[in-house]
């Protein structure tokens, strides 16, 4: 009876009630009661989505009837029931021994033999279709599991490159039993899901073979800070369980979804992982999969080219957006990818909603603040913008769990869900090794715990019972710190705050943290700086790698060759580097307008950069020598200049962010902007084309007195208060003895400050202000409000309280 209705035409819902089999092709998101959400999803999209590009393997589903009728057939739910009455979760002993004694039952009775049957014509069609014992994957899927507010992610088990009828029907057996792993019954209890109300499909799918190949996670969202403009890519050799697990620290990739629809490349990040190990067939030998070490050579490049990244990221954005219309409301995406290494296609292998950032309050900033620093003892990638601290228990072993005790930071190599019972219980979580889609980085989001993956060495430096603090609140880099800091957790509402007429903008240097900064209710930035990303991420002198080989300094040289180990092209590492990190910015506050200013190092600042003393002169006073405007039409410095422009180009016209506006600092004279806007030209920025905008920093008394002259050739104006302060009153902002005299509130600052909004704003031209002055005082913000000032940028922490400032001082205008 039930063999034959297999058989019969499965779109009936009857008909998929009773079915042991169904193929994906006939099932859909609606299925999740017959398939759970796994299988579900694959069904999905290869229905809806194969006619958009997006390639899915073929297979077919065991049903959750299939199940209950295993175990109903069998007389199981008596004897489980039996055995679950003294369960104990939080005594991990107890848990084990269930656990254990209800995996046996299920292993120890026989399937029904309609469905071996059933099992064994569905892989016959396969192998027809593939070549005799053609390879599977057996994946389990829960009718509860990949639903919007819970995460079952690796709760039961998978099994790869499974060959032959015996061996397939062998690792289904186990996935049924796999629903009463340790871990699998410790969450359920804490979700609140019934044991018996879960049912159990198994997913066969035909193999990807990335073990030849690569593969990986994505997110249809950033993980970290919930932006949800980028897709996130993950990237390994081999097959994708190491990186599910964290057992390898991959490759990651960000790129920016809404220029991507548009046609452009906007690769913002490219982070090379140290892919040490890959996954592959164990060919001849007793297991199914083995590990093996990767070559040096191709860790040392990214395991994707750019244009897979690209195509991944397209179907990132073609499946969230299938999601949520399904759904009525914006589902991002967390999804596993694979690269077949003969045919050199990529598959999408599996897609779930995403379960932490899409639950999120949007209504509260919640910000943590390390209030005091230590010895970094570590440092690794953040998970979750949060601070943990305690003592630390260093376990190597799952087995060793119980050692385990609440409040501890849990340190060790990896986690896979064997690790849940006790990872709810930690306050931090250091691993070795992983990346931000591993399993320890997703269970400790999904919980709100702060995580550091990908530390390499966290189980030797760190030992047990040592007092540690880890944060995760200072952008992609987490560091563990010694001893407990004092830190606090600050709230913003975000729900009631005053729209003001002034625009308030950020000022922002770090990459890392802008995509953090745009919860923060802003209108672009006024200031991003390229001195981090130059200082902290290239490290060189460009003039230096332009000409390296003639660099003197063998140490300089050899760190050199160190960074830029990937790049045949020592000039391009700067280009790539600059635009991704600027990139990063003004993807992040999209389309809002983010103002760039072009290198602002003095002769001093650029000659410790590596290599840089054989390029800059000796200065006594660099702070009014060669900065700036003069430095980038000098023969000395203009092919420096040049490579600073390639990359705000390569931002504009190949990531299509559009919103970047570029701004020249310290132009002394209208004719030397002249100069600057010309260079800019020869190296492919025109002022008004593709509607770029170039602006000046007004923080000279040239650029005050002249300043409808400077109206002329610049389309805004950016007041920089420190450099206005120091020039107007004439002192050394960098000397102790005349510090006491620098006050931007000095009457004649602020008469010239008036003065240049009057003069720029007669002329029709905008102009904001950049300075610290209005982060430090309320009265000051006030005092450029009454002046009509167009915008303030402000540091990010001081956002919030300025705005309530401004908006009472526009209130009272």
């Amino acid at each position: 009876m039930l063999e034959t209705r297999r058989n019969q035409e499965t779109d009936h819902p009857a008909a998929k009630e009773q079915a042991l089999i169904l193929p994906f092709n006939t099932v859909g998101i609606a299925d999740i009661p017959f398939v759970g959400g796994k299988n579900a999803s694959l069904g999905e999209m290869i229905q809806q989505l194969k006619s958009k590009g997006v390639k899915v393997p073929t297979g077919f589903a065991t049903t959750a009837f299939a199940y209950r009728y295993f175990i109903t057939n069998a007389g199981l739910e008596v004897k489980l029931r039996k055995i679950f009455a003294t369960l104990d979760v939080e005594d991990v002993d107890n848990l084990r021994q269930c656990g254990k004694q209800a995996r046996s039952l299920m292993l120890e009775t026989p399937f029904p033999l309609e469905l071996q049957g059933a099992i064994a014509s569905s892989y016959q069609a396969l192998c027809q279709e593939y070549g005799e014992d053609t390879d599977v994957a057996v994946r389990s899927s829960a009718t509860a599991e990949d639903l919007p507010d819970a995460s079952f992610a690796g709760q039961q088990e998978t099994y790869l490159n499974v060959h032959g009828l015996k061996s397939l029907l062998e690792s289904c057996h186990k996935c049924f039993a796999s629903i009463f792993t340790d871990r699998a019954i410790s969450y359920r209890q804490l979700k609140g899901f019934d044991h018996f109300e879960v049912a159990l499909s198994v997913g066969v799918q035909k193999m990807v073979r990335s073990d030849l190949a690569s593969s990986g996670v994505m997110f249809s969202i950033d993980t970290e800070t919930g932006f949800k403009d980028a897709a996130l890519i993950t990237a390994a050799y081999g097959l994708g369980e190491n990186v599910v697990q964290g057992a390898v620290n991959p490759d990651e990739y960000l790129v920016f979804k809404p220029t991507l629809t548009k046609g452009f490349k906007p690769i913002l990040q490219k982070r090379l992982g140290t892919k040490e190990i890959k996954m592959v067939y164990d060919v001849g030998g007793t297991k199914l999969t083995k590990n093996v070490s990767v070559p040096e050579s191709e860790r040392k490049q990214f395991a994707l080219n750019n244009d897979e990244i690209l195509q991944l990221a397209e179907w990132a954005c073609i499946i969230e957006d299938h999601y949520s219309q399904v759904r009525g409301m914006f589902t991002p995406m967390d999804i596993e990818w694979a690269k077949d290494g003969i045919t050199g296609e990529l598959f999408i292998v599996q897609a779930r909603p995403e379960t932490v950032q899409s639950q999120k309050s949007k209504t509260v900033l919640r910000t943590y603040i390390l209030k005091e620093k230590g010895d970094v003892l570590l440092t690794g990638r953040s998970v979750g913008e949060m601070i943990g601290q305690g003592k630390s228990r260093v376990i190597l072993d799952v087995h060793q769990i119980n050692q385990f005790q609440a409040g501890e930071v849990l340190v060790t190599n990896r986690t896979d869900p064997d690790w849940e019972p006790i990872m709810k219980r930690a306050s931090a979580i250091v691993t070795n090794s992983g990346g931000r889609t591993c399993h320890a980085a997703i269970i400790a989001r999904e919980m709100g715990i702060p995580a550091i993956v990908g530390c390499g060495n966290a189980t030797t430096v760190l030992k047990t019972g040592q007092e540690i603090t880890v944060s995760c609140a200072e952008g992609e880099t987490g560091k563990v710190y010694a001893g407990l800091l004092n830190f606090e957790i600050q709230e913003l509402p975000l729900d009631n705050l005053p729209r003001t007429r002034t625009k308030i903008m950020m000022n922002v240097g770090n990459p890392e943290e802008a995509l953090g900064l745009t919860a923060i209710p802003n209108d672009g930035v006024g200031l991003a700086r390229m001195e981090f990303i130059i200082a902290n991420h290239i490290k060189a002198h460009p003039l230096a790698l332009l000409h390296f080989d003639e660099l003197e300094d063998e140490l300089a040289k050899y760190k050199i060759a160190e960074l830029t180990a990937q790049y045949e092209n020592k000039a391009e590492f700067f280009v790539a580097q600059l635009a991704q990190g600027i990139g990063t910015i003004a993807a992040a506050f999209y389309p809002k307008p983010v103002i760039v200013r072009l290198s602002d190092f003095k002769s001093n600042e650029y000659a410790n950069l590596l290599g840089g003393r054989q390029f800059e002169p000796k200065e006594e006073n660099p702070m009014i020598g060669w900065r700036g405007a003069s430095r980038y039409y000098d023969p000395r410095y203009r092919e420096g200049f040049a490579l600073e422009c390639q990359a705000m180009k390569r931002v504009r016209d190949e990531m299509g962010l559009t919103n970047m506006v570029l701004m020249v600092p310290f132009c002394r004279t209208p004719e030397e902007g002249k100069r600057v806007i010309a260079e800019m030209a020869k190296n492919g920025l025109v002022q008004g084309e593709n509607g770029l905008q170039v602006y000046v920093m007004c923080e000279l008394p040239s650029n005050v007195v002249l300043a409808d002259e400077f109206s002329q050739i610049f389309d805004g104006f950016s007041i920089g208060s420190n450099d206005l302060t120091q020039l107007t009153l004439g002192l050394d902002r960098d000397s102790e003895l005349v510090a006491h005299l620098f006050d931007e509130r000095n009457e004649a600052v602020k008469r010239t400050i008036a003065k240049a909004i009057a003069t720029v704003q007669n002329y029709g031209r905008k102009i904001g202000i950049c300075g610290q002055a209005p982060s430090d005082y309320p009265e000051f913000a006030r005092f450029l409000v009454e002046l009509g000032i167009d915008s303030i940028s402000l540091n990010p922490d001081s956002v919030i309280k300025t705005m309530l400032e401004i908006a009472s001082a526009e209130g009272n205008s």
